[in-house]
């Protein structure tokens, strides 16, 4: 047990160590309790990871596995044949993930569709952290974020549909449902 230790008056009856008007305090009444106690927050959103997460992410990829195999028994996908230097394809196509880009270059300046408007997209992402700055870890209550990230990815996704099922012979823009589709797996 702790001994309570009092200051003695020294000479005239205050006591050494008072404070204004003679009071004295104890000292735990002048520190915040907070400072001082070990709380520890009990944490409200727990996510086990083993077994339950990883058991679920195991049946999923097995799920997708499985979907892929059949899929693959289904659908032919012959090879072409070989490459031939001195005959290019029409249309030539970029392959999907660079196919907004190749339609970007069919209505802008090289400089302006290779550079400016993915260095703008780009340079705009990585400000939105710092533009919204809700502590809210909820998607729902990230409507800016939310929203700049679905701009942007709108934007990619409408241009290499474009550039896939929009785009014929010469790189020209035909109709699928009247000349047909110029897209190849």
């Amino acid at each position: 047990m702790a001994a309570v230790v009092a200051a003695a008056p020294a000479s005239g009856g205050v006591p050494v160590g008072a404070g204004p008007g003679g009071h004295t305090q104890r000292l735990l009444t002048v520190v915040k309790s907070g400072s001082i106690q070990d709380v520890k927050a009990t944490p409200v959103d727990k996510v086990h990871t083993w077994p339950h997460l990883l058991a679920v992410e195991f049946v999923a990829a097995l799920a997708c596995t499985a979907f892929l195999f059949f899929f693959s028994i289904f659908v032919n996908a012959p090879l072409l044949q070989l490459a031939n230097p001195n005959q290019t394809p029409n249309p030539s196509k970029a392959p999907w993930y660079f196919l907004g880009l190749q339609e970007l270059l069919t209505m802008f300046h090289p400089m302006v569709a290779g550079v400016t408007i993915p260095g703008i997209a780009l340079f705009a992402l990585i400000l939105a952290p710092y533009i919204d700055k809700n502590p809210s870890n909820k998607p729902e209550d990230r409507k800016f974020a939310t929203s700049i990230m679905t701009v942007h990815l709108m934007f990619w996704a409408v241009l290499v549909m474009i550039g896939s099922f929009f785009r014929g012979p010469g790189f020209n823009f035909v109709f699928p449902w009247r000349d047909g589709l110029f897209f190849e797996l």
